[in-house]
């Protein structure tokens, strides 16, 4: 009971920071409903899960609260001269990537799972959760570094290769051209 309402706790003080961008809709709806906003945000939260269950467009609303916060915070972290928020946003831009890869190939068992869509937005409300241990960070870290790391320098070697043959098609190409 004292972890749910430390969680509680926590989620009304980043609800009630006027610092973060839904801070003002949040408070425009607590104004006008006599409701706090807490229970506008759980409510939300739980229509939103609901309609990813059973309405229509759930890939595509699947795909922009993938999408759209990141890219934000991808652009804000262009923008500062820190560096540790570039890192952060670009582990989650690679495991989105290889996420994205992986969902194309098992698309035929999407079908099959009905709350796929709402399962797809908690992994991605989880790949991009503000704390230092979020799941972009622990599966760039535990699975896609450990393989990168094996596999870069085979890799280096094909792209080397690919590079010169390009290279030497391409000078092949113009000679035949001024011929």
């Amino acid at each position: 009971m004292a972890r749910v309402v430390a969680i509680k706790e926590t989620l009304d003080k980043m609800l009630q920071d006027e610092n973060k961008p839904w801070s003002k809709y949040l408070a425009f709806a607590e104004q006008k409903t006599g409701v706090d906003r807490l229970y506008i945000f759980v409510a939300s939260v739980l229509f939103l899960a609901l309609y990813l269950v059973v309405g229509i467009g759930q890939q595509l609303l699947s795909n922009v609260i993938g999408f759209t916060y990141p890219a934000y915070c991808s652009i804000k972290a262009i923008e500062t001269k820190q560096k540790d928020d570039d890192t952060k946003w670009l582990t989650y831009w690679v495991v989105f990537a290889i996420f994205t890869i992986v969902e194309y190939f098992s698309d035929c068992i999407v079908g099959w799972f009905p709350v796929y869509w709402l399962a797809k937005c908690l992994f991605y409300v989880w790949l991009m959760v503000p704390t230092e241990y979020n799941g972009s960070l622990i599966l760039y870290r535990r699975i896609i570094r450990p393989k990168f790391l094996q596999y870069q320098p085979d890799i280096d070697n094909m792209l080397s290769e690919a590079r010169k043959t390009m290279k030497a098609t391409g000078t092949l190409l113009n000679t035949n051209k001024t011929d």
